[in-house]
């Protein structure tokens, strides 16, 4: 595969502002608040104590995009209770467009506790019984907001139960209809679904829709069932399909490969000194859909792609350098000033 260093990117992205970040990215799914461990390295029972964040993948890519510079839009639902207010809040003071968000009076808004052990496996114990979010129904989305965007952007935790899972169904049906590009993160959450099988069944099950479809390699194991995660064959025989525009696999700290119909590469991550890995991917995608937003051309350039990988990168590495999701995620500048001093290192 053709490697690039990353160093003549600089000052390229540097140059290079946005064609359009007016275009509308619309982010569809959960938002919940996530409680962290105050001390690192600790399993859920030995943590001394917790604190609040806001999460949830389609949130947290709402406002990377949004911090970036970008346009964007969450779809969701949240209890109407204090953590439900709070989280509308975030969205509206990170300048997310909060019209496509509903509140449920007779559910809670979700929990999550999450950590990362000192052997670096996460642990997650989730609060849904049933959660606001599992209660979208298909008659209160916001057909409009949806007609707007130019990338509707997905998981597939919303696919677990009804209605919700109606709804998703429903919303992919207008985006589709309204020629948005679609774009899906799988996210798998083992523990919320029913049963492994249940769990690679429902994330294929609107897998021929995407154009853009970015996976981690544990989640090429689990959906192919066990395959090596690191082999093209593998990735192009049993999961690209013949609509797919873009197929990213992101491997951490080592950055990203990516497939297209007409070429595959990888694109070298950016080593930093992790503090907390929450968020990381959501960061990835947020530059990345706030790249391809602003030119949706980008899949038939592959030196512009890179480009736009390599900064998807750099804001996933960014993010893990602080604790939670989206008090991590960068703006613009922050991502400039970390090409310009990584520039100035490699100089010296």
């Amino acid at each position: 595969m053709a490697q690039t260093s990353a160093s003549g990117n600089h000052d390229d992205l540097i140059k290079e502002e946005c064609k359009d970040a007016t275009a509308l990215v619309v982010c569809f799914g959960e938002m919940l608040i996530d409680f962290v461990p105050t001390v690192g390295g600790v399993s859920l029972a030995e943590a001394p104590a917790f604190k609040k964040a806001p999460g949830g993948a389609p949130a947290n890519v709402a406002v990377g995009i949004s911090r970036l510079g970008g346009s964007s839009a969450f779809v969701g639902k949240v209890g109407k209770d204090e953590f439900g207010y709070m989280l509308a809040d975030i969205l509206k003071q990170n300048n997310v467009d909060i019209s496509g968000v509903r509140f449920d009076a007779s559910a809670r808004t979700a929990l999550a506790f999450v950590t990362l052990r000192a052997d670096g496996e996460r642990e997650f114990l989730f609060f849904r019984n049933p959660s606001a979010d599992m209660l979208l129904h298909e008659s209160e989305l916001d057909e409009n907001i949806i007609k707007q965007a130019r990338i509707f952007h997905y998981g597939s935790i919303s696919l677990i139960d009804e209605p919700c899972k109606s709804a998703h169904l429903a919303a992919l049906k207008i985006a589709k209809n309204s020629g948005c590009i679609l774009s899906y993160d799988p996210n798998l959450r083992l523990p919320l679904w029913p049963s492994a099988e249940a769990a690679r069944t429902g994330i294929m099950s609107i897998w021929d829709q995407a154009d853009i479809i970015k996976i981690s390699e544990d989640e090429i194991t689990f959906l192919t069932g066990g395959d090596d995660p690191f082999d093209d064959n593998v990735v192009m025989t049993k999961l690209f399909h013949p609509n797919l525009k873009l197929l990213v696999v992101t491997e951490g700290s080592a950055g990203c490969r990516y497939y297209t119909k007409e070429f595959k590469g990888r694109v070298a991550g950016v080593k930093v000194k992790p503090v907390d890995t929450t968020g990381a991917g959501d960061a990835f995608v947020s530059g990345m859909l706030y790249s391809i937003a602003s030119d949706p051309t980008i899949f038939q350039d592959e030196k512009r792609l890179r480009k736009a990988l390599y900064f998807a990168n750099v804001c996933g590495a960014i993010t893990v350098t602080e604790r939670g999701a989206i008090p991590a995620l960068p703006t613009k500048e922050a991502v400039l000033q970390f090409l310009l001093e990584a520039a100035a290192i490699q100089q010296h």
